[in-house]
């Protein structure tokens, strides 16, 4: 009688947490920011993206693996102690020209394949690192330190990226790379990078230096044809004065010429005394007539007049006109 009790009990309480099992297993909530995939028997169905409440059979026939859809990041980087030494190694990488350098990189991403992301690999996130870090790698051992520690970063991101992202694809494990972030890139010790600095600023100074020289060339480019310019113009008035010059001479040669062959004689004789008036404008001209031994002269220019001789009658009129006054 006790020991049919006793399996009584058993067997409601066995019945009881069948139930709760039941109850607590057969359904599962979906937020907004995660998906789900419904496992069978280790088959996976379509995976639930819709948020709310939905049924599955009970545990252990299907259970509900829910996954985030947000996106996550991976730090592939060194670390600095209190000292400011570099203490991770695992970021230390050759250049292609043969220097080590330490790399900062970012890696974002997400699941996009809920099914390969738990089927296709046991350790999905380690595989993403391992990729990151081969893909950095090789994009720095194809690089020169120049680039890596200066301009070239951006270059060096974005052939990551996309390195990564093939390699993640082949992979096939349900994971989207979103983005690779270059942090930085730093030499390995003090000393060396300040031997760098050294060699960036002088860099810099140099192309300071070329930049002031072609902004002086250029000046100096814009001042030559500028006065070339107005060389030019000058000459080209001078020219057109000349040109116009030319054809007065021209026209008065002319009629000159006209006048000339009207009566030869006459314009031939004023010409002379014009181009002498011209040639000799303040000498003084006379027409001469050498007869004999002695020369006869006429001047041409007007001569001195002789003052008035005063007469007895004219002294006489002038004192009558004083006495009248």
């Amino acid at each position: 009688m006790g020991t049919k009790r006793i399996l009584v009990t058993l067997g409601l309480v066995i019945t009881g947490l069948l139930l709760l099992l039941i109850v607590f297993t057969t359904w599962y909530t979906v937020d907004e920011s995660e998906q789900a995939v419904v496992i069978s028997f280790g088959q996976a169905g379509e995976p639930v993206v819709e948020s709310g409440l939905h049924f599955k059979l009970p545990w252990p026939i299907q259970r509900a693996e829910i996954l985030s859809k947000e996106t996550y990041s991976i730090h592939f980087g060194y670390k600095q102690d209190k000292s400011g030494e570099i203490v991770d190694k695992e970021t230390k990488m050759i250049t292609g020209d043969e220097y080590i350098v330490l790399t900062d990189l970012t890696v974002q991403w997400r699941i996009v394949d809920p099914k390969k992301y738990i089927f296709n690999a046991e350790e999905p996130i380690e595989i993403l690192r391992d990729a990151a870090s081969a893909s950095i790698r090789s994009v720095i051992g194809s690089s020169t330190i120049d680039a890596a520690l200066t301009d070239g970063k951006a270059e060096i991101e974005a052939k990551t990226r996309d390195l990564l992202t093939n390699l993640v694809e082949s992979y096939d494990i349900g994971i989207a790379v979103q983005g690779v972030k270059l942090q930085d890139v730093e030499l390995p010790n003090a000393e060396v990078r300040a031997a760098f600095t050294a060699v960036t600023d002088a860099r810099e100074t140099k192309n300071t230096k070329i930049n002031e020289a072609k902004k002086y060339e250029n000046q100096k480019t814009k001042e030559a044809i500028g006065e070339r310019d107005a060389i030019k113009s000058e000459a080209q008035g001078k020219k057109t004065a000349r040109i116009e010059q030319a054809r007065g001479d021209v026209a008065v040669f002319s009629d000159l010429y006209t006048e000339y062959a009207k009566s030869k004689a006459i314009t031939r004789e004023r010409l002379i005394l014009e181009t002498l008036e011209q040639v000799l404008p303040k000498a003084n001209l006379y027409i001469m007539n050498d007869s004999g031994e002695t020369m006869k002269y006429l001047p041409i220019q007007q001569l001195p007049q002789a003052p008035p001789v005063e007469t007895k009658e004219s002294e006489q009129q002038a004192e009558k006109g004083e006495k009248a006054s």
